[in-house]
């Protein structure tokens, strides 16, 4: 291993054995402690407050399930990994070898399948894995643990064969919530921050700070009752006939048993959830959670979603203070009610808050020192953490900036002892899998942030060149030139143009393809030809950083011929070479 830590040890059979059943015991009790506490808060809470529906489905119906081609199966199977599990009675590889025999055999049994609207009973098993959440938690704890379900390769080609005719239908219905990114083709977490510090930098530079809520919810996945998604996919989604009970087969009598080592604990029946690794899981879930975003919305306030990532935000004027806090603090009691009524977990412990705004606007504001998060009072702070960002209350990424150096340094200190193991190109590749790909990370969020911070991760990417070159004779922009790698500066311009490149073809995410226009000049100018982007003003520095007013500043001092580029593949090359020749 790369990282290694003396403290790890071996645990014996016995200890294997005795985890195994621990886990697979914690957690579907974990579950069932978590519905019969929310029975308990329905009890208590006041639904006077919920007032709310989403329209009934009204466009098409998805009933019968087009038929599968062995041609599609053959695509697919050229596509997925070779990884099996234990639960592989064929394994990947053979599959994907053979796989003109195998496309046949698969996609007669998924026409089978979806004809009959039954998912295969033998595919409903699982075998779990736990994965430790994150670094640092306590190993010997239970509650330190993400199962995460490892499914048979067939039954995770008909899901994919499915979710290829279901997504198309549910992300097309006005009931889908289009602030959700999560699953989404051209939609990330990147893309999901960026929509949100547009509000806030767009707010700033109307002088008015906004608060921000972001919500925690637990075991969400694993808590979603069968019957209440497949009531929403009928009458939100209009899933019926075949297709509605192929996907009641596929959630129905599932059952999974906890791995650890050679050691299996005994099989236990799931009775709520979709499982954390399958294919269909994910879209099933978001469907699950869509009418957060239309219950946010009829309180005026404003949200991202990333799975079961949930961030609120509202604007407050200078001279209204209280009324935005407390209509925020009205639409979290709907919204508490709301996952309740949906057998879904609010963990204000785990949720955080956030006011955001200027040094200088800081001085004389006075704000609220916390709000009400399902009956907790949940203290504003100075820095939160969400979807692998660190947000302080000034925007200064200061923080974001330290803790992403501190995890780049480990990494290089660990390359370093293996380095002269490695070949360069073996180096290199290992260089920019563990550091290069933190430092690329949600980085056009980065423009605008202080030259001390952009310096700061320029040492990072010099120290890593150097060590991945072992040349310490030159100059550290020459050996970054010679990887052929773009210094910090340039790789934050390269994500925004690369982004809005994408945006102005793909017309998604939707969220930020709107916050951009095609320059149309009054007068007949000679710039009416070169497809530049309209750029708004910002009266501030920090408005400036907004991405409708970043983005065509950016696009807008690329090359013609590159913005004219006729595929994203042409417009990456070109645009690199263009930033890569270019000064400051």
């Amino acid at each position: 291993m790369l990282h290694s830590n003396d403290t790890d040890r071996v645990l014996t059979a016995a200890e294997c054995a005795n985890l195994c059943q621990t886990l697979a015991t914690f957690f579907l009790d974990k579950i069932d402690n978590i519905k019969q506490s929310i029975l308990q808060k329905l009890q208590l809470l006041d639904n006077t407050i919920f007032n709310f529906c989403v329209p009934a489905h009204s466009g098409p119906l998805l009933d019968n399930i087009y038929p599968v081609s062995a041609d599609e199966v053959h695509r697919i199977l050229s596509n997925i990994n070779s990884k099996s599990c234990p639960l592989d009675f064929i394994p990947t590889s053979l599959i994907k070898s053979c796989s003109s025999v195998f496309s046949e055999l698969i996609a007669y049994l998924a026409n089978l399948s979806f004809q009959e609207g039954c998912f295969p009973t033998m595919f409903k098993h699982a075998i779990v894995t736990p994965l430790v959440k994150k670094p640092g938690l306590d190993p010997n704890s239970p509650s330190s643990y993400r199962p995460i379900s490892n499914l048979n390769n067939i039954s995770k080609i008909l899901e994919r064969i499915f979710l290829s005719r279901l997504q198309p239908h549910i992300t097309s219905s006005p009931n889908f919530n289009p602030l959700q990114s999560a699953y989404r083709k051209h939609h990330s977490t990147e893309t999901a921050l960026l929509n949100t510090l547009d509000h806030i930098y767009s707010s700033a530079d109307r002088s008015q700070p906004t608060v921000l809520v972001a919500l925690d919810l637990s075991a969400a996945f694993d808590t979603i009752d069968h019957n209440t998604l497949l009531s929403r996919l009928y009458s939100d989604f209009g899933i019926t006939g075949a297709a509605l009970s192929w996907i009641h087969s596929y959630l129905a009598d599932r059952s999974q048993c906890v791995t650890v080592g050679h050691c299996k604990s005994t099989d236990k029946t799931v009775c709520s959830g979709v499982p954390q690794g399958s294919v269909l899981g994910p879209l099933l879930f978001t469907s699950y959670i869509s009418p957060v975003g239309h219950l946010i919305s009829s309180f005026g306030i404003a949200h991202q979603q990333y799975a079961d990532d949930t961030q609120l935000f509202i604007s407050v004027p200078p001279l209204s203070r209280t009324t935005p806090i407390n209509q925020l603090e009205k639409c979290l009691s709907a919204l508490h009610y709301f996952f309740c009524l949906n057998g879904l977990a609010l963990n204000p412990d785990k949720s955080d808050a956030i006011w955001f705004t200027t040094p200088q606007r800081a001085r004389s504001l006075h704000p609220a020192t916390s709000v009400n998060v399902a009956g907790t009072t949940v203290p504003f702070s100075n820095t939160i953490t969400t979807l692998g960002v660190t947000l302080d209350n000034h925007l200064t990424f200061n923080s974001h900036v330290s803790a992403l150096s501190r995890s780049c340094n480990f990494h290089i200190r660990a390359l370093r002892h293996i380095r002269k193991s490695l070949t360069d190109e073996m180096a290199q590749s290992v260089a920019v899998a563990l550091v290069s790909s933190r430092l690329d990370y949600a980085n056009s969020l980065l423009h605008g942030t202080s030259q001390s911070n952009i310096l700061k991760l320029q040492r990072i990417q010099n120290h890593l060149a150097k060590l991945v070159t072992q040349n310490y004779h030159i100059s550290s922009s020459a050996t970054i030139h010679s990887l052929h790698w773009l210094p910090i500066k340039r790789r934050i311009e390269f994500k925004i143009s690369v982004l809005t490149y994408k945006l102005l073809h793909s017309h998604t995410p939707t969220y930020l393809a709107s916050t951009l226009h095609k320059s149309n000049p009054v007068r007949d100018l000679r710039s009416a030809n070169q497809e530049l982007l309209h750029q708004p003003f910002a009266s501030t520095v920090i408005g400036s950083r907004a991405f409708h007013v970043a983005a065509p500043t950016i696009w807008n001092k690329i090359p013609l011929t590159i913005r004219q580029s006729s595929s994203l593949l042409s417009f990456r090359q070109q645009l690199k070479t263009h930033l890569f020749t270019t000064t400051d």
